[in-house]
């Protein structure tokens, strides 16, 4: 029984080890090259391995890139987490979210991968998926905790999220192809949510 278990163990372990070799090497060629100039048989040469080890545990090139997304998007969505949850005020929460967020798309290749590469490849159903298993809805909660706390006006939070993450997008692309411009995008973003915080409807 306990040779089983340690069978079992280890095979677990290899197969890990296998996905993780897989998705780092994957990353590195989709990045450089993009997903459609990256080739099944370059992936498994690189690898080291069989492309029948591929589709065992991807299916086909399109899965093993959806592996890529999916760690990138979680990656993220930690870095944020991590950057934000001990913040003093939801205020200060959503303005260290957001500079960990241009913080974390900064890393090379990661805003081409997740903002022009996923969308083309996997569908934009597929994105919004992978955006939600990882923390998707984390900006509306954000700012539904704001409104609760008093920093903000009360809003329609879901419209505005779908807004602000248009634009945090839009910046960490344009900020990732011009990173001298970088600075410069994350002060505008200050000054939005400054505007934003001071923001009093009519009554």
């Amino acid at each position: 029984m306990q040779e089983k278990t340690v069978e079992r163990r280890s095979n677990a372990v290899r197969t890990a080890e296998t996905t993780e070799k897989f998705v780092a090497i994957a990353r590195a060629l989709f990045a450089e090259k993009g997903y459609a100039n990256t080739s099944t048989p370059e992936i498994v040469k690189a690898a080291g391995v069989t492309r029948g080890a591929l589709y065992h545990h991807f299916g086909d090139k399109q899965g093993l890139f959806r592996a890529v997304i999916e760690r990138e998007a979680a990656m993220v969505a930690d870095d944020i987490n991590s950057k934000s949850i001990n913040s003093e005020t939801p205020k200060q929460a959503l303005l260290d979210g957001a500079l960990a967020y241009f913080d974390a798309m900064a890393v090379e290749g990661r805003a081409e991968l997740l903002l022009i590469e996923g969308p083309a490849v996997l569908g934009f159903q597929a994105m919004s998926e992978i955006d939600q298993q990882n923390g998707g809805n984390e900006l509306k909660i954000g700012l539904d905790t704001a409104i609760e706390h008093g920093d903000l006006a009360p809003m329609a939070t879901h419209e505005m999220a779908e807004i602000l993450s248009a634009a945090f997008d839009r910046a960490a692309l344009a900020s990732a192809k011009n990173p001298d411009q970088r600075k410069a995008y994350i002060k505008s973003f200050q000054h939005l949510f400054i505007a934003l915080f001071a923001f009093k409807p009519n009554t």
